[in-house]
């Protein structure tokens, strides 16, 4: 009863408590009967639900809790590879891949497939080999795995060794996303600028991609939607040449409007131009889910690959019939062989008996003889006919195993030169990265040369003028210096004058001594030309002395 109430809630069908109670009563009256419960399941709830009018992942949920409890067996010290969640998720992920019939296994071909989506998320290898290994271990491995022994095998780490829990958990997510919410594309690693259509303003969203609508939110977290546009097989995306300051600009026309975005880079533009192209190219073709085709393809494939393999254990029980029809003719020519031999034993019998019907039965075995013989010729030639056919045949069976091996060798390659070319695509946007950078760096430090080249210039000019304000005042103070170097030779002459006039000598050398006092002072301007002018006259001082002395 709480099972039903809690399906009837989940899957949103109308019901009555009342009614539910009555149905549930300790008799064998309603409908729940000796029966047992999958009559009422099918004929009161299955059969009243309606597409679309619940929410498949809370259906999902209901479904995983009665089921993992008892059948999901995670390691008990919390050492599992993933958590309880993308437990829960990697289940929707078998539910939708596996088989459709019951009970649901999934072929190793899907399990292969599954495992590769959610390695190559986390731009990991998946090693095909040891999977094969491991399938090859369980009872059951080749028909196909339940979703218990799956998840018993993600766990058992075999397959994600080394990878923490984080990435892992990361990886199933993008996984989940892509195959059961059917989003074809989501602004991974950065943003879309988006254009307003009445402001006209760029604004900033986080973009997702599903088959009928491309949505926008305020953030990855997808808490806040901003608007959706609806995608149907009238819509196109082009790309826009670069203006207002964007680049990388595309858009996507409906037929009521059309929405300009800006990409991060080109690599950007193009990836998601084209998801946007396979969601209106799967509008157009009638598909509301691009995973649902792409497994109703490799299904496909499996039976025409099992028809290949049926058609060729077809072709190796022909040749073995060919080969037991060889067998049995030439059985029946050793019989041949052993009745011509026992003939020959009656024909000695006989020609001992009747010597006279020697010739005429030696004729008549002759002739049979001939018979046989011919018929012998016939059945070895048609047996080197059988022989060359098989022969052909082996030929062409080997034809084919080498063309299958050529083919497998092939699409490995393909595989391989694809993971490459990711490879190098992330190398490459790594590359564009740091060279920007590496750009920005050399522009600001192009921008700190040149002002320091102005800041040297300016510097440079104020020495110079320095340079002439100072050789200004030295031109100076060699001209004050040359009209004292005059004056010196004035007063020689003086004191010529003053040793033939003795008396007049003292009088005018006290009036020179206060004169060159009053010349000394004035003459540097500053302290470098004071001690070039006391220089210049340190050797007249004692002179004047020893004068004045003798004089007196």
């Amino acid at each position: 009863q709480v099972l039903s109430h809690n399906l009837y809630t989940v899957l949103r069908i109308p019901h009555d408590p009342v009614a539910l109670e009555e149905h549930f009563r300790d008799d064998d009256d309603g409908p729940v009967s000796s029966q047992g419960y999958m009559p009422y399941l099918n004929k009161y709830i299955l059969d009243k639900v309606e597409e679309g009018a619940f929410v498949k992942e809370n259906f999902d949920e209901l479904c995983w809790t009665l089921t993992a409890k008892k059948n999901y067996k995670p390691d008990r010290n919390g050492n599992s590879v993933v958590s309880h969640q993308d437990a829960f998720k990697l289940w929707c992920l078998f539910n939708f891949l596996s088989e459709d019939k019951y009970p649901l296994v999934m072929v190793p071909d899907e399990v292969e497939y599954l495992l590769k989506k959610i390695c190559t998320a986390m731009n990991v290898e998946l090693n095909s080999c040891e999977l094969d290994d491991y399938l090859s271990q369980e009872p059951q491995g080749q028909d196909g795995l339940t979703v218990w022994q799956f998840l018993d095998m993600v766990n058992s780490g075999r397959f994600l060794r080394g990878i923490e829990q984080e990435a892992i958990s990361m990886a199933v997510e993008e996984v989940y996303q892509e195959v059961i919410e059917d989003v074809l594309k989501q602004a991974r690693g950065g943003y879309l600028w988006k254009k307003g259509q009445l402001r006209r303003n760029w604004s900033e969203r986080w973009f997702t991609l599903k088959p009928s609508v491309l949505s926008y939110y305020m953030s990855e977290e997808r808490k806040e939607k901003k608007g959706s546009i609806t995608l149907d097989k009238h819509c196109c995306v082009e790309v826009l040449p670069d203006r207002d300051g964007k680049r990388c600009m595309f858009c996507v026309k409906t037929s009521s409007r059309t929405y300009e975005m800006s990409a991060s880079d080109t690599r950007q533009r193009q990836e998601w131009t084209l998801a946007i192209q396979t969601a209106i190219r799967l509008q157009a073709e009638g598909k509301k889910s691009l995973h649902k085709d792409l497994k109703q393809k490799r299904r496909e494939q499996r039976e025409q690959r099992e028809q290949r393999k049926a058609a060729k254990e077809e072709e190796t029980q022909r040749l073995k019939q060919l080969q037991e029809e060889k067998e049995r003719k030439l059985q029946e020519l050793e019989l041949l062989k052993e009745a011509q031999r026992q003939a020959e034993l009656l024909l000695q019998e006989e020609e001992q008996r009747r010597r006279q019907q020697h010739e005429q039965m030696q004729k008549t075995l002759e002739i049979q003889l001939r018979e046989a013989e011919q018929a012998r010729a016939s059945m070895q030639a048609e047996m080197v006919l059988k022989e060359a056919e098989a022969e052909r045949q082996r030929k062409r069976i080997v034809e084919l195993e080498e063309m299958q091996g050529r083919l497998q060798e092939a699409l490995q390659q393909e595989v391989k030169a694809r993971q490459d070319e990711e490879s190098v695509r992330y190398a490459q946007a790594r590359l564009l990265a740091e060279e920007e950078e590496k750009l920005k760096q050399l522009m600001k430090l192009k921008e700190e040369q040149e002002e320091y080249i102005i800041k040297t210039q300016l510097e440079k000019q104020v020495l110079k003028q320095e340079m002439e304000n100072k050789n200004r005042c030295l031109e100076e103070a060699q001209k004050q210096l040359e009209e004292v170097r005059v004056n010196r030779q004035r007063v020689d002459q003086d004191v010529m004058a003053a040793q033939r006039k003795l008396r007049q000598a003292s009088t005018n050398v006290k009036h020179w001594n206060v004169q060159m006092n009053r010349l000394m002072h004035p003459i540097g301007p500053g302290e470098k030309r004071t001690n070039v002018s006391g220089g210049g006259f340190a050797g007249y001082q004692p002179l004047l002395s020893r004068r004045d002395s003798s004089l007196k």
